[in-house]
C-alpha cells in the first residue's frame, strides 16, 4: 500500500498522524507475545447490529450470513482482541454455522431474536455492486448488557440498514473509542426493489464515534468532505474507502478537515467475493486504534495503522463470506511484503469522489 499525508490551510489541532493513546509496540513480522498482543482477559470492544442474509445461490441455505458486526467482530477476534457482539438475528439466521465460527474465535455472542432481519441481494458488475433489497429487518435496540461490556474501551456500531439507532449513544461511557459504520445509516431499503442512497444527517452516535467509515459509494461523489466531517466531533477521524483506488482519512477540528492521508490499496493475490472488505478495514483500525501493538509496528503513526487494515481488508476478499476474514499473523505478512513497494504520491483531495459511472 502507498501512502501520502496531505494538509488543508486549517491550523492543525493536537498531534495529527499519531495514534493515542500511546502503547508499547514490538516490530517483527512475526513477534513473540507481548503485553500488547496477547488477548486481554477483559472485553475490549463490543460490536452492535444485524446479522443480515445475503442471497447466495451456491450456498445450500441460498443465503449467506453477512452484515458488518459479523465481519467486524470476527476480525478483531481474530486480530486478538476480547471481542462482545450484540447481533440481532431472524429465525433462520439464529442458527447459522457462521455464528458458530465468531464464537470458535473467541467472540462473546447475545443475540436478539428479531421477527424480520435484513435480506440483501449483492449483484456484482463492471460498474460496481448493485444492491437489491429482500427485507428491511427491524431496530436493534438497547438491551440490558454485562457489567463486563458496558466499561468495555471501545465500541463498534455497525449498522447495515439503520437499525442502530441513537438511543446506543447513552449506553456507551464517556471513555470509550468509539467506531461506527457510518455506510449502515446511509441507505433505504424497500423489499423488491434497489437499494437507495440517502443523505448524511445529524446523529448522536456519529457525533459521538471517534472513527466513522464509509464508502465513496455511499454518497455523490461531488461530496465535500468539510460536508461530512461537520457531522463528527472536533478530533475525530473520518475513513473513505475508495476500492480499487484506496481511500482517504481524515483527521478533523472545529474548522473541518486539518488532515487527510491518503492510502493506495494493498494489491490482493485473488478476488473472490469483495463483501465484507470495507468492514473488515474498518474494525482492523479500530484494533489498532485500541491496542496499538496488534499491529507490531514501532511509533504511533496513523500511517502504519492504515497500513495494517489496508492489509487485513485485501486479504478479505480472499474467500467467500466470512472466511476470508484474517488472523492477526496474515495481516503482518501481508502488510510486510507490501512495505517495499511503499512511496509518497503527491495528491490533494477535498471531496469523496472518485470517478464512478453510477453516479
Amino acid at each position: 500500500m502507498q501512502w501520502v499525508r496531505q494538509y488543508t490551510p486549517h491550523r492543525t489541532a493536537g498531534r495529527p498522524g499519531t495514534l493515542e493513546p500511546v502503547a508499547r509496540h514490538v516490530s517483527s513480522v512475526e513477534p513473540e507475545e507481548s503485553e500488547e498482543s496477547m488477548p486481554s482477559p477483559r472485553i475490549e470492544v463490543v460490536h452492535v447490529g444485524s446479522a443480515c442474509r445475503d442471497i447466495a445461490p451456491d450456498d445450500p441455505r441460498g443465503w449467506r450470513l453477512g452484515g458488518g458486526v459479523t465481519y467486524a467482530a470476527l476480525t478483531t477476534a481474530r486480530l486478538g482482541l476480547r471481542t462482545a457482539a450484540v447481533v440481532g438475528v431472524d429465525a433462520e439466521a439464529a442458527g447459522a454455522h457462521e455464528l458458530d465460527a465468531l464464537r470458535d474465535a473467541g467472540v462473546d455472542i447475545l443475540t436478539l431474536d428479531l421477527p424480520e432481519g435484513p435480506i440483501f441481494h449483492n449483484i456484482e458488475s463492471p460498474h460496481g455492486r448493485v444492491q437489491m433489497s429482500g427485507a428491511r429487518g427491524l431496530p436493534v435496540r438497547p438491551v440490558a448488557l454485562p457489567d463486563s461490556w458496558r466499561s468495555s474501551p471501545a465500541w463498534s456500531l455497525v449498522p447495515v440498514a439503520g437499525e442502530v439507532g441513537d438511543d446506543w449513544a447513552a449506553v456507551i461511557g464517556p471513555k470509550a473509542i468509539v467506531g461506527v459504520a457510518w455506510q449502515g445509516m446511509l441507505r433505504r431499503l424497500i423489499p423488491g426493489q434497489r437499494v437507495e442512497r440517502v443523505p448524511p444527517a445529524e446523529r448522536a452516535i456519529v457525533r459521538r464515534a471517534d472513527l466513522v467509515g464509509l464508502s465513496h459509494l455511499d454518497v455523490a461523489a461531488d461530496t465535500s468532505l468539510g460536508t461530512l466531517t461537520s457531522f463528527l466531533h472536533p478530533g475525530a477521524r473520518l475513513l473513505v474507502t475508495q476500492g480499487g483506488h484506496g481511500g482517504l482519512l481524515v483527521t478533523t477540528d472545529r474548522d473541518g478537515p486539518v488532515e487527510v492521508l491518503r492510502y493506495l490499496p494493498t494489491p490482493t493475490d485473488r478476488e473472490i467475493d469483495p463483501v465484507g472488505a470495507g468492514d473488515t478495514f474498518l474494525a482492523a483500525l479500530l484494533a489498532v486504534l485500541v491496542r496499538p501493538g496488534i499491529a507490531a509496528s514501532p511509533g504511533r503513526s496513523l500511517a502504519r495503522a492504515l497500513r495494517f487494515a489496508a492489509a487485513a481488508g485485501s486479504l478479505a476478499v480472499e474467500d467467500v463470506g466470512l472466511a476470508g476474514v484474517p488472523d492477526r499473523r496474515s495481516v503482518l505478512i501481508r502488510r510486510a511484503r507490501e512495505r517495499v513497494r511503499r512511496a509518497v504520491v503527491p495528491s490533494l483531495s477535498a471531496q469523496v469522489g472518485v470517478e464512478d459511472s453510477r453516479q
